[in-house]
């Protein structure tokens, strides 16, 4: 066994997180998924579930979880970027690749993002094209556009 997961009811629809046996979080998937190799447990993915409900009633703007997700060093400082970008603001992928450094790699940041395993907790829903424009997200650009609409306070509470 490699972990444990849990089916989260949101007004997203069904969350599923994924920990390690340490308790740190893999996977945050959109929907009900079974992951494979990991045991079905409420209590190990209670603390995920916690923070997310904090989240939703407006309590908690940042995420202080055990994250572990795979990835290789790059993507690994993208997603520490996203991180950093404060609830309710947006960057573009531009933006982070300067951030990082290589201006140059506009692309390879957007790779990344789309690799984010751990959305909403690593908040790849506040990077939008250079344009303004919202561009792919893993749970559609419907369910983007309502984490923005969300965070930036156009929608009420949501538990």
């Amino acid at each position: 066994m490699n972990g444990y997961y849990n089916v989260i009811e949101s007004p997203f629809g069904p969350l599923t997180p994924v920990v390690d046996l340490a308790g740190a979080l893999q996977i945050l998937y959109f929907g009900e998924n079974h992951p494979s190799g990991y045991a079905l447990n409420a209590e190990k993915t209670a603390h995920v579930e916690r923070q997310l409900r904090e989240y939703l009633n407006r309590e908690r703007t940042n995420f202080d979880l055990p994250l572990n997700p795979k990835g290789t060093e790059f993507q690994h400082s993208v997603w520490r970027l996203l991180t950093k970008i404060p609830q309710g603001v947006t960057r573009s992928y531009g933006d982070l690749a300067k951030e990082l450094g290589r201006p140059g790699a506009s692309r390879a940041v957007g790779r990344a993002n789309a690799t984010n395993p751990i959305a909403i907790i690593v908040p790849c829903h506040r990077v939008i094209g250079s344009n303004g424009t919202l561009t792919g997200y893993a749970g559609g650009l419907s369910m983007k556009e309502k984490l923005l609409e969300f965070e930036q306070g156009l929608t009420a509470r949501l538990f």
